[in-house]
């Protein structure tokens, strides 16, 4: 008889996962959590993540459903698929919780953020300023004759890569929301 010849891992014939189920990469990802509108709750969302030294990346609140006392929060969060995992275990475990989505996981998403950016400069600097702005569809929310206030919605890429450019040009002040998701379909 000849000796079985088994490789490790997976292959695309393999009933098993031979692979190990840890992992050291860190994964950013969306969650949606949809909590009790009461006091205190965000508190104890945001307690379980200092309390275990978790980071959170954006965190945005909003009531959604008035008469259900609902809001969500979306909490853009890293970690190694582990931390991802047991975060969104404890998240369920608070009793004010309904549900917690990992965006990421479950699909495609719609991520948004709006920011403001105040750009002070003269001359040839604000022409500038405003020729890429109508490229990247930023708004003239404010005008001096010293500065502007720019509002730009869009992916986090996107505010990132506007503000890149318009700190040659004055960036003197930027106000963010934080990613705002909902899924797909």
């Amino acid at each position: 008889m000849s000796a079985l010849k088994i490789k490790k891992g997976t292959t695309k014939h393999s009933a098993y996962n031979l692979r190990p189920t840890f992992s050291d990469v860190q994964e950013s990802h969306t969650l949606a959590v949809i909590v009790e509108n009461e006091p205190g709750v965000l508190a104890r969302v945001i307690g379980l993540f200092s309390g275990r030294g978790y980071n959170i990346d954006s965190l945005t609140v909003a009531e959604i459903d008035h008469e259900g006392h609902r809001s969500r929060i979306t909490i853009v969060t890293t970690g190694t698929p582990q931390i991802i995992e047991q975060i969104k275990a404890q998240l369920g475990r608070i009793v004010p919780v309904y549900q917690v989505h990992d965006l990421t996981v479950e699909g495609r998403a719609v991520e948004r953020e709006l920011a403001l950016l105040k750009v002070e400069g003269e001359g040839e600097k604000r022409v500038e300023a405003l020729r890429l702005a109508d490229i990247f569809r930023a708004s003239v929310v404010d005008s001096t004759l010293d500065s502007f206030i720019f509002e730009i919605t869009g992916t986090s890429e996107k505010i990132d890569a506007f503000a890149d450019l318009m700190r040659p040009l004055g960036l003197s002040d930027i106000a963010r929301t934080g990613i705002a998701a909902l899924p797909r379909g």
